[in-house]
């Protein structure tokens, strides 16, 4: 997490809401690492969870992830969401909830949706208080970006 956390830090200083992402391979290893680029890219998909996830697949040479651990530092919308379902990883870890778009258990619970044919186990709270004051200060300062996550 402490990458992620990283990788969050970074995507702030490019403007964007810090979000950082890390895949591990099955031995542990790190296969990609990714922030928030929407701002920096103009791509409304360029969220840390789908940039990691695509780096990955890149390295495995396989869009199955399985085996595979997603870390991330705010707890994945939607899409992404969605994409660590499809991409089948076996487990997503998350720092800080996110109560206004999460996917992972606050608002909706899309990675264990018992009709999806794949439900990666969920680990929730890691350096949780960091995570979240990473957020929040982000969107405490003067010029953050609007909008939602």
């Amino acid at each position: 997490m402490r990458l992620a956390v990283a990788e969050a830090a970074r995507a702030a200083l490019g403007g964007d809401v810090p979000v950082g992402a890390v895949v591990l391979g099955p031995g542990g290893a790190v296969l990609s690492t990714a922030h928030n680029e929407r701002e920096l890219t103009g791509d409304p998909t360029a969220h840390a969870e789908v940039l990691a996830l695509r780096r990955a697949a890149a390295k495995l040479g396989e869009w199955r992830l399985t085996g595979c651990t997603l870390v991330v530092t705010l707890e994945p919308c939607t899409m992404c969401a969605g994409a660590l379902v499809l991409s089948r990883v076996d487990r997503v870890v998350y720092g800080a909830r996110d109560d206004k778009a999460g996917a992972a258990g606050s608002v909706w619970d899309l990675v264990r949706d018992r009709r999806l044919n794949h439900r990666p186990e969920v680990i929730l709270g890691v350096l949780e208080d960091e995570c979240s004051e990473q957020v929040s200060a982000f969107f405490r300062s003067p010029g953050s970006a609007p909008g939602a996550l």
